[in-house]
């Protein structure tokens, strides 16, 4: 047998997946040694073994990847062989290629799920539990490769237990960088609204019985803060609308599963499909007559906001609280979402009985993503979390990078870089400062990911009477918006 050698280069969402794991176990069936290792534009292998092993190799790569992963582009070159014994898992790499291959937030998965209500297992109602198929993953990132070490994580050790699986390629949290457990991991706190610790066995039982009684809860979650209280409850909804200065825009409503969420809205299968994908989306849908939700959670509105738990928190507090809650974005309505504890407990303090907070952190938020079944097929009216950062494929290819910046209503940038355009997180209305901060915050993030200067800024220009007058401050003198691209080099 002749041994030969090619070097593959796997381009998309592919760290943060299983993907590395997942290649491990693919080369030892086939019978291919050699090496794998992340970069900062994906996953790169050496492959070494006969030509019909890796022709076998590389077809199951692209044909059959984890369900998590996107692959967009794969690429191989004959390199010299080596002669290796085993296949390897390597230390990540830098290099100049220009991807974002973080994933979006992933959904908890049935296996996770298992063990949070198992009083056997050692995760037994572990708010964080994941594994290398859900969790966190952009909102935790601090740059690329997708390391621990490059995410808020980095700051817990884990324990001997999560370091055997984190380092066993035949566990499914092999190499799973948010591994944690109730020894190691991220802890849960509840707080009274002046910031004072209550004590709590269970804090998540004890922030259900709350709701269920008429509070209104600051949640920490995946991307940012929700304020929640029990959808049943027209009082207590009520009172949310009027903290929160929404006069009269629909709330999200969280169901426990699918069967619960059937009882609030008359749901198609395409929009089963999507309340179940591992986006977990806020899905629009016909509201069922006779609904238990309070009348106030969508006055006169014809569609009702559903998503379902989306992670093991949300899991654990809609089992305790055994109703639907509203959870609606951590926000006085206009400004920025919420997403760390000295900022949430500082702004919604005025609007929440008590907060539910953890300690790890969220380096980029993201709003809950809205989406909407049209002709049969999903629609995003707002993409953020579960689908940023996860490229759009363009074509033809962008000659330079390219930075477009939005609206001023409704807000959400874009970097055109090669053959993706990469939306970032929903934003929203600029009209107020902190708003246009994180707006900043979240261009420079992506732009850090994708390390990339754009070279060319696609803008929206308000001409006015007075060149000082703000788009907000002087909307009655505007005249029609018109498009503006600036370059930022020269051409």
């Amino acid at each position: 047998m002749i041994t030969i050698g090619r070097r593959i280069e796997v381009r998309g969402i592919v760290q943060g997946v299983g993907f590395r794991p997942w290649i491990y176990k693919l080369a030892h069936e086939g019978g291919v040694s050699g090496r794998v290792r992340n970069d900062s534009g994906g996953v790169i292998i050496d492959a070494f073994g006969s030509a019909a092993a890796l022709d076998g190799f590389s077809r199951h790569l692209i044909e059959t990847p984890p369900p998590a992963a996107d692959i967009v582009d794969v690429r191989w070159y004959e390199i010299a062989p080596e002669t290796l014994d085993a296949f390897t898992i390597g230390t990540s790499a830098s290099s100049a290629a220009l991807r974002v291959s973080i994933p979006p937030d992933l959904a908890a998965c049935p296996e996770c799920l298992a063990e949070i209500v198992d009083p056997r297992d050692r995760r037994y109602r572990y708010p964080f539990t994941n594994c290398t198929q859900c969790g966190p993953r952009f909102s935790i990132a601090t740059g690329v490769p997708y390391d621990r070490c490059a995410t808020t994580m980095t700051h817990f050790t884990m324990c001997e237990a999560c370091q055997r699986e984190y380092d066993d390629p035949d566990d499914r949290r092999f190499h799973a960088q948010p591994n944690a457990c109730p020894v190691c991991g991220p802890r849960l706190t509840l707080l009274s609204k002046d910031g004072r610790e209550i004590p709590a066995v269970d804090p998540i039982s004890s922030a259900a019985i709350a709701i269920v009684v008429g509070a209104i809860a600051a949640i920490k979650g995946i991307g940012g803060f929700h304020l929640a209280c029990d959808a049943t409850d027209d009082a207590a909804v009520r009172r949310l609308r009027r903290l929160k200065r929404r006069d009269a825009k629909p709330f999200a409503v969280m169901a426990a599963d699918l069967d619960d969420a059937e009882r609030l809205a008359i749901l198609t299968d395409a929009e089963r499909a999507l309340l179940q994908s591992a986006a977990r989306p806020i899905v629009l849908a016909t509201p069922r007559p006779g609904s238990p939700l309070a009348p106030m959670v969508a006055p006169d509105a014809p569609l009702t906001g559903l998503m379902l738990p989306y992670t093991p928190l949300h899991h654990l507090l809609l089992r305790s609280a055994a109703r639907p809650l509203v959870m609606t974005s951590g926000n006085i309505s206009d400004e920025p979402l919420a997403y760390r504890n000295v900022d949430a407990l500082e702004r919604l303090a005025p609007l929440a009985d008590f907060f539910l907070l953890h300690d790890r952190g969220i380096e980029s938020s993201c709003d809950d993503s809205v989406a909407r079944v049209i002709a049969g097929s999903p629609v995003l009216l707002r993409r953020s979390r579960g689908y940023v950062p996860r490229p759009v494929a363009v074509s033809p290819p962008f000659p330079s990078p390219v930075l477009a910046c939005g609206a001023l209503l409704k807000n959400t940038f874009c970097i055109g870089l090669r053959d993706s355009a990469y939306p970032g997180p929903h934003i929203g209305d600029l009209s107020n400062l902190a708003a246009y901060d994180a707006y900043v915050a979240a261009i420079d993030r992506m732009q850090k990911f994708l390390r990339v200067e754009p070279e060319i800024i696609a803008h929206i220009c308000i001409p006015t009477t007075s060149r000082h007058a703000t788009p907000n401050r002087d909307r009655s003198r505007s005249r029609s918006p018109c498009s503006i691209i600036t370059r930022t080099s020269p051409a």
